[in-house]
């Protein structure tokens, strides 16, 4: 085999691989192809900022992204969308609503200390707590129960309860009125607390881990060396006292506690607190989540949340890939047709410059959306439009009388800048819109630019090294093959007397 039939094999030891990494790495699924949940987030106002900034926004994001990577979502998308509002794209999540729990929440953290006669107050809201907490208890262990929500409704103490904090229902009050009850409750005692100088900023890190003795689930925190000594110095205030430390997320008390008087010299030192408010394993993992992430700058309003399911997303992979699969042979079909083994080559070209560009996709790795597909489809057009001009070079060059060879390596040659200021003008379209552009429109960027230069090396590569190849046998190398001989003119013969 000659020299020039090595980018041959080449060619085929590419294909070889991209089949092997399309095989064995998986591919990144968009919303719209994986199935799952959509939230649409405004950024809101407050009294001291009435203007959002850019800055703002991204603020917002650092802290939401952090919060998605806690709840363990992969292939999240947190964009930006006008000027106050972020799209959060969850694939795979089916059950928005616990995101949205844990996202919009601010998690705004801070100890305070009771403030001076509020003893009475404070044990009395205690007492209803507990009461409400053991229902919930009870509640859980009867699967919400409708028999003993039905009972619990026509108690009239927990009714009074439910007027004292102006909670109404249109229907009987269930699991959900309970705990917003308790909400209401916690909110009244954190009241009765008074803000300190330690909040959320100061933690490096925060925990889960469940009570040996309860079973029931705490949330742990560590602070850094500032914070620890902010903390050391609260305890050592209150310490011996009738006091209680409280522990506040969001205007809510979660947890009060005194400190014993053996830290009256020194305070609780080490820099570690526990959070212990009868959680549920979920609900210590989504607070774990929301304080690890920090606070938000600011406060969000999720505006919309929308939902693909899985079945929804698997039908348009399958109406995407016999989109793709159908223009594929309608153009194979064309490209045979008119030009005969050029244009089997341009399939084979074609069938290669798929491989390579999935596998690229599955390497960086590109996360694929409808628009996505819809961007490698339209670059399997221009890899064709770039055959074509080769091969209409090829057939100008035969029709012109020169040999076979001749007019291959002419034909490559002068169709180059062409193909070139083809793709590169549509490479600076791809690159406009991916900057400029946000969210699908991104996708189909990325794809359309990948294929757009992936098409221009199977063009001016991978079909070249076909048709060099083709030609080493000497049966394909036929004018015939690739344009019809009545169209070349026959050469005339001057016979002079």
């Amino acid at each position: 085999m000659g020299r020039k039939n090595y980018w041959f094999i080449v060619v085929i030891i590419f294909a070889v691989l991209s089949i092997f990494i399309c095989t064995n790495i998986p591919f990144q699924l968009g919303l719209d192809l994986r199935g799952g949940s959509q939230l649409t987030l405004e950024v809101q106002t407050t009294e001291e900022i009435t203007k959002i900034t850019p800055n703002d926004i991204e603020g917002v994001k650092a802290v939401l992204d952090k919060r998605v990577n806690g709840l363990g979502v992969s292939d999240s998308q947190l964009q930006t969308i006008g000027t106050n509002q972020l799209l959060l794209e969850l694939p795979g999540e089916q059950d928005p609503s616990g995101a949205a729990k844990v996202l919009g929440e601010t998690a705004l953290l801070e100890f305070r200390i009771q403030k001076n006669g509020t003893e009475a107050q404070l044990k009395d809201l205690q007492t209803q707590r507990n009461r409400v907490e053991s229902i919930i208890k009870l509640l859980e262990e009867n699967n919400n129960s409708a028999q003993l929500i039905k009972e619990l409704n026509i108690n009239n103490e927990i009714n009074n309860l439910f007027d004292k904090y102006n909670i109404k229902s249109n229907q009987i009050f269930d699991y959900d009125e309970f705990n917003l009850l308790r909400n209401k409750i916690n909110t009244e005692i954190a009241v009765l607390f008074e803000p300190t100088s330690l909040t959320g900023q100061y933690l490096i890190n925060a925990g889960r881990r469940q009570d040996q003795n309860t079973n029931d689930w705490e949330v742990t925190l560590n602070f850094n060396s500032e914070g620890g000594d902010k903390f050391a110095d609260i305890t050592k205030s209150i310490a011996g006292t009738s006091r209680l430390l409280g522990i506040v997320i969001d205007g809510i008390s979660y947890s009060e506690a005194s400190v014993g008087k053996q830290f009256e010299n020194a305070g609780i030192t080490g820099g570690a607190a526990t959070i212990s408010g009868n959680f549920t394993s979920d609900d210590a993992r989504n607070l774990e989540v929301q304080l690890r992430g920090g606070a938000l700058p600011l406060p969000i309003d999720i505006i919309q949340i929308r939902t693909i399911g899985p079945s929804l997303g698997v039908q348009n992979i399958r109406l995407s890939l016999f989109a793709a699969l159908t223009g594929l042979l309608f153009v194979g079909i064309f490209m045979i047709i008119i030009y005969k083994l050029a244009g089997f080559v341009a399939v084979l070209a074609l069938s290669f410059y798929s491989l390579f560009t999935l596998s690229i996709y599955a390497l960086l790795p590109v996360t694929l959306t409808l628009p996505g597909i819809a961007g490698f489809i339209l670059s399997i057009g221009m890899a064709v439009d770039a055959n074509v001009l080769i091969f209409e070079r090829l057939k100008e060059e035969l029709r012109n009388g020169n040999t076979l060879i001749r007019s291959i390596d002419a034909s490559f040659k002068n169709a180059f800048s062409s193909i070139i200021d083809g793709h590169l003008t549509t490479l600076i379209s791809c690159i406009t819109l991916f900057y400029l552009g946000t969210g699908f429109v991104k996708g189909f960027a990325a794809t359309l630019g990948i294929g757009v230069v992936l098409s221009l090396f199977t063009a001016l590569t991978c079909t070249k090294a076909i048709l060099r190849f083709l030609m080493s046998y000497q049966y394909l190398r036929k004018i015939s093959n690739f344009i019809n001989p009545k169209l070349i003119p026959t050469p005339s013969i001057n016979i002079q007397k």
